[in-house]
Formats: C-alpha cells, structure tokens, sequence
C-alpha cells in the first residue's frame, strides 16, 4: 500500500504524517487489496479540510471531510472510507 499525502496552504508535518498512516492502517485491517492511497490535507481561513482517494482492486474510492480541526476532519475522513471500504468489500462476498 502506498500512502502519499500532500498539503495545500498547510505544511505537512511529520506529526500530521505520523496521525494519518496511523489511521490509514485501519483500512488496511478491513479490505488486504488496497493498492494506492492519496491524502490532500487543505486549509482555508478557518476550515480544515482532510480529502484522500483509495484505489482498491476494482474500484477507487472518495471521502472528505471538513472541520475546524484537522485531526477531527482526519478522522471523519477515515471513518467515512472505512465505511465505503466494508460495503465495497460485502458487495464483492455477496456477488461471488
């Protein structure tokens, strides 16, 4: 699984790239064919915004998030993958 993550007007820190591979590695605990992921981490003025596209075997996954802090929009974002990630992965148990 390749994690790349960049920031607009923010700069990535390695506190901030610490946070969201921790939390990408959940993905990875539900669904073992996760090819590709990409993390946008954007703010603007008061808005914190965490974006990420997940490029699984047969399909390519989109979730955002937007807070007033990272870290929870981080979350969010992840919960929201999670989510599309265990409905993608029954959808493929239930048609084989």
């Amino acid at each position: 699984m390749q994690v790349s993550i960049t920031g607009h007007h923010v700069e990535v820190t390695e506190a901030l790239k610490a946070y969201v591979d921790e939390k990408i590695s959940k993905i990875k605990r539900h669904f073992d064919n996760v090819v590709d992921v990409h993390v946008i981490l954007t703010v603007e003025k008061l808005e914190q915004k965490a974006e990420a596209a997940v490029q699984i075997s047969g399909a390519k996954l989109y979730a955002e998030d937007v807070q007033e802090d990272m870290y929870a929009a981080i979350d969010s974002m992840v919960d929201k993958l999670d989510r599309q990630i265990v409905k993608h992965k029954e959808k493929n148990q239930n048609h084989r």
